[in-house]
């Protein structure tokens, strides 16, 4: 069980999930993520091309939530809250579920989306909503606070800052960064995990979808994120990574973050089965990886990639060890996927980096 640690769940919210034909390890990204993180709060999973299967068929975790085939099966488990299941490229709304969203809204279901097609701008939905006492939360629509430039306030931060990257987008940043936060809770240390995407925000109640903030205000927005947890008096603050330095279409966002972040270490994120990106160009080496991202920040501060977190999807739990071990061979790095395995090797390798005494040796 991980809510437990990352979010309390409520009581009375009971989410049913919208990921109508989307349903899959890699096609519903803030469903699965809401699943993993915020089981007991998931009642059922919508799309009909896998109506009668359950989550643990479908994604391997999750259990015996039940996948439904529509909206009316779905009322059934007397939801309280329809969660929009995707991610997408470009995030936008897929025309054919605006008549579900509508229903749910005509039901008295809030909604919960992270897609850049902002519902509540949308004036029927936000009618329906107020005719049926609905809420919409839109976590993309970007509140004015958050369009600050960046002050530098790196130089004086208390608090040991840990970004994620990857070496592509969707490749397991989040995932790997919740479980290496869960080692540090579990060892009575002060962390936090600050969301920077829809699902993350989802997951730990707090953040900015630093993907929807104007280019300017990217850096700004997430210092301001940090500012608040290190005043907050925590000592680790995990910063969920966005896209990738080395993808043309969403480089941008991984740069604004990377310096707003000034991270004092950083994981590397990988998928050992992913050969190409989404241009058709192949993933680099790991090792110029380490240093381009190294290097990026070492124009104005030290840092270092410490370990290597896997997205193992596709292999056995032998299989997922195997590519760990070949990649701590090429890199020297500790790695692992913490999602199976959880976040103590790296927890581990971390500490040593910042030199606390007592970090246990790596397995």
């Amino acid at each position: 069980m991980i809510s437990d640690i990352f979010h309390t769940p409520s009581s009375h919210r009971r989410i049913l999930i919208l990921a109508e034909e989307k349903f899959s390890p890699l096609r519903s990204k803030t469903a699965n993520g809401a699943i993993a993180y915020l089981d007991e709060e998931v009642v059922a999973i919508i799309d009909s091309t896998k109506a009668g299967t359950t989550s643990q068929q479908v994604l391997g975790y999750g259990g015996n939530i039940p996948v439904v085939a529509s909206l009316e099966e779905g009322l059934h488990f007397s939801p309280t809250h329809l969660l929009i299941g995707i991610a997408p490229p470009g995030g936008r709304l897929p025309e054919s579920w605006r008549n579900m969203i509508a229903s749910a809204l005509q039901s008295g279901l809030h909604i919960l989306n992270g897609l850049h097609t902002i519902l509540s701008d949308d004036a029927s939905f936000a009618e329906l909503a107020r005719a049926h006492g609905a809420a919409i939360t839109d976590w993309r629509k970007i509140d004015p606070n958050h369009e600050v430039v960046s002050k530098g306030n790196w130089k004086n931060r208390r608090a040991k800052t840990i970004l994620a990257v990857g070496s592509d987008c969707n490749i397991g940043k989040m995932t790997t960064m919740l479980g290496i936060h869960r080692e540090f809770l579990a060892r009575k240390l002060r962390s936090d995990f600050i969301g920077t995407g829809q699902t993350g925000i989802m997951i730990s109640g707090k953040g900015v979808c630093v993907d929807s903030v104007i280019g300017d205000y990217i850096a700004g927005s997430i210092e301001k994120e940090i500012d608040r947890s290190d005043a907050a008096g925590y000592d680790y603050i995990f910063v969920e990574g966005q896209g990738a330095l080395t993808h043309q279409g969403y480089s941008s966002v991984t740069l604004g973050l990377m310096h707003g972040t000034m991270p004092d270490a950083m994981i590397l994120c990988h998928q050992p089965t992913r050969v190409r990106d989404d241009y058709g160009i192949p993933l680099r080496e790991l090792r110029r990886l380490i240093r381009f991202h190294e290097e990026a920040i070492d124009l104005f501060r030290p840092t270092k990639v410490v370990g290597i977190g896997i997205n193992s999807i596709g292999l056995t739990d032998e299989e997922s060890m195997a590519a760990a071990k070949k990649i701590e061979n090429e890199t020297g790095l500790p790695t692992i996927d913490t999602f199976r395995f959880g976040g103590a090797v790296l927890a581990d390798a971390l500490l040593r980096y910042f030199g606390i005494v007592g970090a246990r040796k790596a397995l």
